[in-house]
């Protein structure tokens, strides 16, 4: 007697909590990198193709956590380091050349 498997889908982060996770973060200090899976439809296809967001942390005289994509001196070389490995990470995980 053959047992039918039956596949079950578990819904996405997305779909329950309706936000989008992102695929990868590199993070040094407060200076952040993170990588975001995004999809298309081109000539009938769906692409999925990736972007980078970049952002420094800081708390404000409120003591609330803020972020911003203006750097200060001293925070050039995390901001290199991170960019860096998320170019990294991308250019060794990807199928295609870049599409945008």
């Amino acid at each position: 007697m053959e047992t039918k498997k039956t596949q079950i889908k578990l819904p996405s982060v997305n779909d329950v909590m309706g936000k989008k996770m992102p695929e990868t973060k590199f993070r040094s200090g407060a200076i952040a990198a993170t990588i975001w899976a995004n999809e298309t439809v081109r000539d009938g296809k769906k692409i999925v193709y990736k972007s980078v967001t970049f952002e420094r942390s800081y708390k404000d005289k409120n003591d609330e956590w803020q972020s911003t994509n203006s750097l200060r001196t001293a925070d050039i070389p995390k901001a290199i380091l991170v960019l860096s490995k998320a170019y990294e990470y991308l250019a060794l995980n990807s199928e295609d050349e870049d599409i945008y």
